[in-house]
């Protein structure tokens, strides 16, 4: 006889089942679309006519860690932290410890994602696959690809978009110095794993959460990387002094 204990448990199978068959086939349409997104959202920039894309390419997540009992319908994390405390999301790389201190009470649903990746070991051994040291300032981590086109799995909502102030006539605003945002593919809603450290005042199109802001040696360490430049001479690639994530934790301040 089936008990209620192992009915209820097939049943969380069964969902779970049917939300993998569906992230599946989200994310190969995502596949057959990315060279057309890849030209569509590339940003011009002023300074020398460079051109960059703040872009995340959601691919096949081989570190997909999700399961029946910890996700919402869409397959994001529930919600697992106290929304109006401050976390500190700590990477140990191979370029020195970098802390990023995280709001919840302005950005829950960002702070509860890292949480929930971090504690599976998620950004552990990943690299920061993209450095930008022309007209924006930006290192880009968390994809443990380090292809730029990784993901959890799942989307979160962007949130706390009207922090850095009202967009200028040209329809950006400061990223500071210190920042720290998630990455996208442009287009709303589609925030995973991704984000980037901006080390070096950058104006981007508020579409990017702000989510915490650098420690003062984090900092240093992120501007060594990016003084370093780019792996090859240009303006957006590889930094050329990789950078590794050898550990990541996110814990309650």
């Amino acid at each position: 006889m089936v008990t209620s204990d192992q009915r209820r448990r097939q049943l969380a199978r069964d969902k779970y089942a049917r939300q993998q068959q569906r992230r599946a086939e989200a994310q190969r349409k995502t596949k057959r679309r990315n060279t057309v997104v890849a030209a569509s959202l590339a940003v011009v920039l002023a300074a020398g006519g460079a051109v960059y894309a703040s872009v995340q390419f959601l691919g096949d997540d081989t570190k997909n860690t999700e399961n029946a009992e910890n996700t919402e319908a869409g397959g994001e994390p529930k919600m697992g932290i106290e929304a109006k405390g401050t976390y500190a999301f700590a990477l140990k790389t191979n370029e020195g410890d970098i802390t990023l201190e995280m709001d919840a009470a302005k950005t829950p649903r960002t702070v509860n994602s890292f949480k929930h990746l971090a504690d599976k070991k998620y950004f552990d051994g990943s690299k920061c696959h993209r450095l930008t040291t022309a007209g924006i300032f930006v290192l880009q981590c968390g994809d443990p690809e380090g292809t730029g086109m990784g993901g959890p799995g799942y989307n979160i909502p962007d949130e706390n978009l009207d922090a850095l102030g009202k967009p200028g006539s040209d329809g950006k605003v400061v990223y500071k110095a210190g920042t720290v945002a998630m990455a996208n593919t442009g287009q709303p809603g589609t925030g995973g794993s991704q984000f980037f450290l901006v080390y070096k005042d950058s104006k981007l199109p508020p579409q990017y959460t702000p989510f915490g802001t650098i420690d003062a040696a984090g900092l240093k360490a992120v501007q060594k990387v990016g003084a370093a430049g780019v792996d090859g001479g240009q303006g957006d690639g590889a930094p050329k002094k990789p950078v590794t994530i050898e550990k990541a934790t996110v814990s309650a301040k």
